[in-house]
């Protein structure tokens, strides 16, 4: 009794949000959209959207028209911003951001598990505290240890 196992084509995960596909979500109009977002981000979008998140919009479109469909793997040039308090909408997906941190523009790639977050989320304004030993000086004991 031999067998034969048809080997079955591996298929990505369909990516949804709230029970709506990617695809969907492209389409919606925000009044839509921003029904299935949290409250927070509600809130954000019914005082309106300011023309600075508009700019940064607009810039996010043009760089990822500029990319060359033909060639694999390439990603639109990075735009960098400001505004870490910008909430991720589905237009913005695929698109590369540079996301001020106070410091440094951290680069993050947009991906459609991002949806509904701000940018700020994703660059860190802060290092982490790490409670590990002591440094030089910071005890009583340490006072009498030559430093060499």
């Amino acid at each position: 009794m031999a067998e034969v196992q048809i080997k079955k084509k591996r298929t990505f995960k369909k990516y949804t949000f709230r029970g709506v596909d990617l695809d969907q979500l492209l389409n919606l109009k925000t009044e839509n959209l921003v029904e299935l977002l949290g409250c927070r981000q509600r809130r954000h979008y019914a005082r309106g959207i300011k023309r600075r998140e508009e700019n940064l919009l607009k810039r996010l479109r043009a760089s990822k028209r500029a990319v060359d469909p033909n060639e694999p793997g390439a990603k639109p040039a990075c735009v960098k911003t400001h505004l870490r308090s910008v909430i991720i909408i589905p237009e913005m997906v695929g698109a590369v951001v540079g996301i001020y941190n106070g410091k440094v523009f951290n680069q993050v790639e947009i991906k459609p598990e991002m949806i509904g977050y701000y940018l700020a989320e994703f660059s860190m304004s802060y290092k982490p505290v790490r409670h590990g030993r002591p440094g030089i000086g910071a005890t009583h004991s340490s006072r009498f240890v030559p430093l060499k």
